[in-house]
C-alpha cells in the first residue's frame, strides 16, 4: 500500500514579494518524498500563479473568495502590486476577513482525507490569525518570513515599541534589540514615522505581532551563518523554534514566469551581456512595486551617463503616475538620454520587469543598485554581486544596514522617495564599487565569501547537510512529531 503523502497547506499574504518566496518554498518541499502542497490564495492571485507551476508539479491551487470593495479598495484589488501605498493597510486589514473561508477550506480538506488533517499550515507573517485556525483543528502551524532575520527583527521591534516616539532626537536605539545599533528617522517608512499606537497600522500590528509566539515555529528565508544577530532576536523574543531554511529562490524558469510580463526576453538580455566585458555592467532595479520620484529619476539617469558604465535599468513611471502605465523616456529622462545610450550600445532600459536571476548570474554584471528587498538581496549575494542600496520601504532600510555595516557587501546611496539625491553622489558610489577601488575589491571579495556560505548552507551530498537543509529537516520532523503525539493521545 502506498504511503499517504502528508499535506502541507501554504497561505501567503497577497503581495508579489510574499507569494514568490512561498511558491519557491512550495516547490522545494514538493521535491521531497511523501509531501503534497495545497497553495491557498484569492482568485486573481491563484490565476496569475497557474502559469508559474512547472508542468509536472502536483501543487494544488485553491481559491478563497475576497471582495476588495468591501474593504475600501478598488474593485478586483487582490494584490499590493499596482496598489497605492496608502491603500495597502486596507488590504492588510481586509485579509483577516478571510478567516471564516479559510476555516471552512481546512475543514473541507480534512473531510476529503477521511478525517485526516493536513500535517501543517505554513502561513504568512502578516496572517497571524491563521494560528487560531490551525490550532482549532490540532494542526501544526509555522509562520514563514520571506524577509531576513535582521530586517524583520528591526521591523518587529519598531512596531512593538515605537522607540522614535520616546525621544526628541532623530536617532534612536531599539530597546529590545540594541545589537542593531542606532537607527535614524529617515530609516522609517512614512507609516512608521507617523505611528502613535492608535493609527490603523499600529492597530493592525498590535493585533498581528502578538500572535507570532502562539505559532509552533518560524521559518525564515535566510541563512543561519549570514543572519545570526536577527535570528537570535527571534529565538529570545518568540521562544519557539526558528528555522533558517534559505535561500528559497525560484528557479530561473519559474521566477521568469511568476505572474509577470517580461519587458525583455532572457535570451536578448544574455546576448547583450555577452558583448560586455567581465564585471562591467551595473544592474538597476527597485523591485516589483517601487518607483522613485521624477526628480530622483533625472539625477539617477544623469549619474549613470556621467559614470560611463554599461547598465541594465528596469524603469517604471515615476511617483505620481500609474506604475503600470507606458514609460515615457522623453518626459522622465534627460533629453536625448535614451537615444544616446542606444547609439553607444551602453544601456538597456527595460520596461516593468526583467529576468533578474538570469541577469545577476551573468559574469558581466559588476554591481546591483537595488531597493534591497530580501528576495533581491539573496539573488544578488547568491551570485557574489555586491550592492548599492536605495531602500524604499518595509524592512529594506534595515537590510541595507545589515549589508553595509555588518556584512560589508553594500554601500548606501539614498533612502526612499523624498530623499534629496544628487547625481554626483550616485556617481561616487558607482565608481567606488565598480572602479577597482580598495573598498570595491573588498566588497566583491566579501560578496563572493557570502556566495560560498550560501552554497554550503544548501548542500546536501556525501553525508554532508548544510545548515539550511538541516533546518528544513528539523521543521518537518517537528510537525511529524506533533502529529504522532496527537495520535498517541487519541488512542
Amino acid at each position: 500500500m502506498e504511503q499517504r503523502r502528508e499535506n502541507i497547506v501554504m497561505f501567503p499574504f497577497m503581495a508579489q514579494g510574499h507569494i514568490i518566496p512561498f511558491l519557491a518554498l512550495a516547490l522545494k518541499i514538493e521535491q521531497r518524498e511523501n509531501y503534497s502542497i495545497t497553495f491557498v490564495n484569492t482568485p486573481q492571485n491563484i490565476n496569475k500563479l497557474r502559469p508559474s507551476l512547472p508542468p509536472n508539479s502536483s501543487i494544488r491551487l485553491l481559491e478563497i473568495p475576497f471582495c476588495s470593495s468591501d474593504h475600501g479598495l478598488p474593485p478586483d484589488s487582490e494584490n499590493t502590486d499596482g496598489l497605492p501605498y496608502h491603500l495597502m493597510i486596507h488590504l492588510l486589514e481586509g485579509s483577516s476577513s478571510l478567516k471564516p473561508s479559510f476555516t471552512k477550506l481546512i475543514s473541507t480538506l480534512i473531510d476529503e482525507q477521511n478525517g485526516h488533517p493536513p500535517l501543517c499550515i505554513v502561513a504568512d507573517i502578516f496572517l497571524g490569525w491563521t494560528v487560531d485556525v490551525a490550532h482549532q483543528f490540532g494542526i501544526f502551524h509555522a509562520l514563514f518570513s520571506g524577509a531576513g532575520g535582521f530586517g524583520l527583527a528591526c521591523y518587529h521591534s519598531i512596531w512593538s515599541n515605537l522607540p522614535h516616539r520616546k525621544t526628541d532626537s532623530d536617532e534612536f536605539l531599539l530597546p529590545d534589540f540594541p545589537e542593531a545599533g542606532s537607527l535614524h528617522l529617515t530609516q522609517l517608512t512614512s507609516t512608521m514615522a507617523a505611528a502613535n499606537g492608535t493609527d490603523p497600522w499600529s492597530v493592525f500590528q498590535g493585533g498581528n505581532l502578538p500572535k507570532w509566539p502562539s505559532s509552533d515555529g518560524l521559518l525564515f528565508n535566510t541563512v543561519e551563518e549570514l543572519d545570526q544577530i536577527g535570528l537570535l532576536y527571534f529565538r529570545q523574543k518568540i521562544g519557539k523554534p526558528i528555522w533558517p531554511i534559505g535561500p528559497i529562490l525560484l528557479s530561473i524558469d519559474n521566477r521568469d514566469r511568476a505572474g509577470k510580463e517580461a519587458g525583455i526576453t532572457p535570451e536578448f538580455c544574455t546576448q547583450w551581456l555577452n558583448t560586455k566585458p567581465l564585471n562591467s555592467v551595473l544592474y538597476i532595479s527597485f523591485g516589483s512595486q517601487n518607483t522613485i520620484s521624477a526628480k530622483q529619476m533625472m539625477q539617477l539617469a544623469t549619474a549613470v551617463e556621467a559614470s560611463g558604465k554599461n547598465f541594465i535599468w528596469v524603469v517604471r513611471p515615476p511617483l505620481g503616475f500609474d506604475i503600470n502605465s507606458e514609460f515615457k523616456a522623453d518626459e522622465w529622462l534627460p533629453e536625448g538620454f535614451k537615444q544616446r545610450m542606444e547609439d553607444q550600445n551602453r544601456g538597456l532600459l527595460v520596461h516593468r520587469w526583467a529576468p533578474q536571476v538570469k541577469i545577476l548570474s551573468h559574469h558581466a554584471i559588476s554591481a546591483f543598485l537595488s531597493h534591497c528587498g530580501w528576495n533581491s538581496v539573496l539573488e544578488s549575494l547568491s551570485q557574489g554581486v555586491p550592492m548599492i542600496g536605495w531602500a524604499m520601504g518595509a524592512e529594506q532600510f534595515y537590510n541595507v544596514k545589515l549589508l553595509e555595516e555588518k556584512i560589508g557587501v553594500c554601500v548606501e546611496v539614498a533612502r526612499g522617495v523624498s530623499f534629496e539625491v544628487r547625481h554626483g553622489d550616485i556617481v561616487e558610489k558607482i565608481e567606488l564599487v565598480m572602479n577597482g577601488t580598495e573598498k570595491g575589491k573588498e566588497m566583491r571579495r566579501k560578496a563572493c565569501e557570502v556566495r560560498e556560505m550560501i552554497r554550503d548552507a544548501v548542500k546536501d551530498e556525501d553525508g554532508f547537510k548544510g545548515s539550511s537543509v538541516t533546518a528544513m529537516d528539523e521543521f518537518l520532523n517537528a510537525a511529524l512529531l506533533m502529529r504522532k503525539k496527537k495520535q498517541m493521545g487519541a488512542e
